[in-house]
């Protein structure tokens, strides 16, 4: 079969994924991508924003359940690569479910994404599942599934050799560009990046939108039999979770958004803000990190080197230690279990290490302890001698960059990243520049999505929305979550007060009480309620 006949046949999505606990490793790896990605942002696009949905004209998929392990269930589901035309080339979709525990008392279905973009829900659920509340996972069946573009999901693949890839990006700095020469490495690396996905996969790319996804789950709600959607989504997912109700704001029963982004700021920006500032900039993202970074090593600093190995004793000294770290990494850059890492891609590691504050079932590698023995390791390895650097690996980008690249408005190819990145330091600290160059990746991609959704948000939905959000959240702004609840028509915002990206993998026993009963009961915490977060970082 021919690349650019792709989407027309079986894409991934015949070839049923197996669900494992031990698929942790995969969906933290796809975490860890997906978040950097995020970071990876985001092109200006002029196309109008699309009429409501195609979606309901077109065949509703078959979904033939078979075991794939521990006790979950895989099937694909074919749905139409172009809406517009819902007979016309399709591609399979790679959809798992975890069916409810207590059947006689089964609501229906919870559909569940856990951000990204570019993160695999038959890798996320599996890994997630335990973070549930017992009663949700009792009375729902809880159902994950590959976005298209990714994953089983025809996922893009912009090299026929990922060798080739790894050729093409080794010029670029990891984590983010510095001086002149590395900037104009990046810039030339990811416009080279760009028309090879143009060339290679243009029909998969025009329609890999978040729009198009929220199609698909409205075909994948049909096809489990459910006349409304309960939904829960975090991160990115809270994105797609407001794209389908303002799609479809008819067909919401439920719906959680933990730790959400400001909608307008992600998608369009206010005032010309886009044509002068990257996506991440405009929601803030290098803010949060560099608050939440702050936080960390003043905890550190407090907790002493027995709970935080990279703490120098005091809040001020941990944080000068940290200063010293990058400037030696960026004089020298050192191999710490066979990777390399320099001032950049060690900051990259440091901000998405940020996300869980305490150690994550299924996610391991996580909590704010095991970040300080990474740091600590740097430290130590910057005083040993000198010794061989591995070649830097760089994660693929093509995935998350595909949706991405459709979704938000950009400063386009030739702007002044440089100035941006500038600005983001003197505001966030070391930080900021990671930030501002996330979105030159999509300066010069080749595609855009006509049928992306730019707004307006505020389509009143059957039922009201609950968006959740932690105030110490590195990922996503808490501010970000207060415009959600604001933009939405029919929205609440729960407040928890603790560390963490996504009050998900951050449990809140508080939170997920006042969860369950809105997604069973759809009662909503009253007004300005607050929880805290179960555990602080480096409790016990």
């Amino acid at each position: 079969m021919t690349r650019t006949s792709r989407p027309t046949g079986p894409v991934g999505g015949r070839r049923r994924p197996r669900a494992s606990r031990t698929a942790g490793h995969r969906v933290a790896t796809a975490w860890r991508l997906g978040a950097g990605a995020v970071a990876a942002a985001l092109l200006a696009a002029t196309a109008p924003a699309p009429a409501a949905a195609a979606a309901d004209t077109a065949p509703v998929p078959r979904l033939d359940w078979a075991s794939c392990g521990d006790g979950f269930e895989c099937a694909s589901a074919r749905v139409p690569l172009d809406h517009h035309d819902p007979r016309g080339a399709g591609l399979d979709l790679s959809v798992i479910r975890h069916p409810a525990s207590d059947p006689a008392h089964r609501i229906g279905s919870l559909f569940y994404n856990p951000g990204g973009p570019a993160v695999p829900g038959t890798a996320a659920l599996p890994a997630m599942l335990d973070l549930f509340p017992e009663e949700v996972r009792a009375r729902f069946d809880i159902v994950g599934f590959d976005p298209r573009g990714t994953g089983g999901s025809a996922g893009v693949q912009c090299f026929e050799n990922p060798a080739e890839e790894q050729a093409l990006l080794a010029g670029t700095a990891a984590g983010y560009p510095e001086d002149a020469v590395q900037q104009r490495a990046w810039t030339d690396a990811y416009r080279r990046l760009g028309r090879q996905c143009g060339a290679r996969d243009a029909a998969l790319l025009s329609h890999v939108s978040t729009a198009n996804v929220a199609r698909d789950m409205d075909l994948l709600r049909r096809a489990v039999g459910d006349r409304q959607l309960s939904y829960l989504g975090t991160s990115y997912g809270s994105y797609l979770g407001a794209t389908y109700a303002n799609l479809f704001p008819g067909r919401v029963r439920a719906m959680v958004l933990d730790s959400a982004m400001d909608p307008v700021a992600w998608s369009t920006g206010r005032n010309g803000q886009a044509a002068a500032e990257g996506t991440l900039l405009r929601n803030g993202n290098d803010l949060a990190a560099g608050r939440i970074l702050d936080a960390f090593l003043d905890r550190c600093g407090r907790v002493g080197p027995q709970a935080c190995a990279f703490s120098a004793g005091t809040a001020t000294a941990t944080r000068d230690r940290f200063a010293e770290l990058l400037q030696r990494l960026r004089t020298r850059p050192v191999a710490v279990s066979g990777t390399t890492f320099t001032a950049g891609s060690a900051l990259e590691t440091t901000v998405l290490s940020l996300y869980a504050a305490n150690p994550v079932p299924g996610l391991p590698g996580t909590g704010w302890s095991r970040l300080g023995g990474t740091l600590q390791a740097l430290w130590t390895a910057t005083e040993a001698p000198a010794a061989p650097l591995p070649p830097v690996s760089h994660a693929s980008p093509d995935q998350a960059l595909a949706v991405m690249c459709s979704d938000s408005a950009n400063p386009p190819a030739g702007a002044d990243y440089p100035a941006q990145a500038a600005v983001a330091r003197s505001r966030s600290g070391e930080v900021g520049p990671y930030f501002a160059w996330a979105a030159e990746r999509c300066a010069d991609w080749p595609v855009r999505d006509r049928d992306r959704y730019d707004g307006p948000w505020n389509h009143p939905t059957a039922r009201p929305i609950l968006v959740v959000a932690a105030t110490g959240d590195p990922g996503m702004p808490y501010e970000g979550s207060r415009a959600m609840a604001r933009s939405l028509a029919r929205a609440e915002l729960l407040t928890v007060d603790g560390y963490g990206h996504t009050v998900l993998a951050n449990p809140s026993g508080c939170a997920a009480r006042y969860e369950t009963r809105y997604l069973i009961d759809g009662v909503l915490p009253a007004r300005g309620t607050v929880c805290a977060s179960d555990r602080q970082p480096f409790a016990g």
